[in-house]
């Protein structure tokens, strides 16, 4: 438990002392995005994923620096590399869609941005291969529990298909529902936090080292990336984050609690489908400084939905973030009941 909590610590701090370091080289190399919810338009550097993977593989590469050397704790760590792996390449996915942000006007004069990198068949290929390591060491247990449904022993289906879905699905998810300053890092940290402690109690170790680690990290960054943000997190955040929680619950075995936190990410999944994934989640700023959604009477995100209930930027996080929490908290209960 000590060496988990300094871990947490060291990944926290590397991550607070590299997030100006990255956010200056980010900008002096034009990797930068608008802000387009303010009325400033105020740009900035984007692609979060960069400092905060700095910081999760500092308090990761001490964890296991300390359990080797000094405690002699016995820790599996072929699971933590292998988790490292995939989670690296697909943040390296996430990087290169994030440099191939560029700034053009439009007729009105006015800036904006637009992607010209990964294309939508690429994002959701690279994550299947990057969950390879980790189907190479069958990472977690075949006998899954499934709320409703009860234990199901998969076999060798569990790695070869159910371990690459997992990490598809999580990174790519988690990337959907965003937009709103501090909203990605934000419900990351409140998931994530859940996860590890659901995991360090009822799951694995190892489970619970990747998603503690990586909350301490996410919680640095929102120094810099709450209302009114001056980073942006952009994609190597979110499928940062969105795959290391598929990582965790991976190899902590706790894919029951996993289904019912991340509701919230399921139910956007199912709301962008419906616009064939094309819609975006922002708002359009309104004169009085408030935002409403782009679409008058359609409904693509659940940031939609919050802009209609409390129609300013700063408001719609938090609650978002309070949703997670109520989900978080309904896993911890459900999991332990069925247990």
């Amino acid at each position: 438990m000590e060496s988990l909590i300094v871990t947490i610590i060291i990944s926290f701090l590397a991550t607070l002392i590299a997030t100006p370091k990255i956010k200056r080289f980010l900008e002096g190399a034009g990797i930068i995005a608008i802000d387009m919810q303010k009325k400033e338009q105020p740009k900035m550097a984007t692609s979060g994923g960069v400092p905060i993977m700095i910081g999760l593989l500092a308090g990761l590469f001490s964890y296991i620096f300390i359990t080797t050397f000094i405690t002699k704790a016995n820790t599996n760590i072929t699971l933590l590399f292998a988790s490292i792996i995939s989670v690296m390449i697909i943040t390296i996915l996430g990087f290169l869609d994030d440099i191939n942000i560029q700034t053009l006007r439009n007729s009105k004069s006015k800036e904006k941005d637009i992607r010209v990198g990964l294309k939508q068949w690429q994002k959701a290929l690279i994550p299947l291969l990057a969950a390879t390591p980790l189907m190479i060491i069958s990472a977690g247990q075949s006998m899954v529990s499934i709320p409703l449904i009860g234990n199901i022993n998969l076999g060798v289906i569990y790695p070869i298909i159910i371990i690459p879905l997992i990490i598809g699905f999580t990174s790519n998810s988690f990337n959907m529902l965003a937009g709103m300053n501090g909203l990605e890092s934000g419900l990351g940290m409140i998931l994530l936090t859940s996860t590890g402690l659901y995991s360090l109690f009822y799951g694995t170790l190892e489970g619970a080292i990747i998603a503690l680690t990586l909350a301490g990290a996410l919680l640095a960054f929102l120094k810099y990336n709450s209302y009114p943000a001056k980073y942006l997190p952009g994609d190597s955040l979110t499928y940062l984050v969105g795959s290391a929680f598929g990582a965790s619950i991976i190899i902590g075995n706790i894919e029951k609690f996993a289904l019912i936190a991340f509701i919230p990410w399921f139910i956007e999944f199912i709301l962008k489908a419906r616009s064939k994934f094309k819609a975006s989640s922002l708002g359009v700023l309104q004169k009085d400084g408030t935002i409403k959604p782009k679409y008058e009477n359609k409904t693509y995100s659940l940031t939609h939905i919050a802009m209609r209930l409390v129609k300013k930027e700063e408001n719609v996080t938090p609650l978002l973030i309070s949703v997670e929490t109520f989900f978080c908290l309904i896993a911890f209960i459900i999991s332990r009941i069925t247990l």
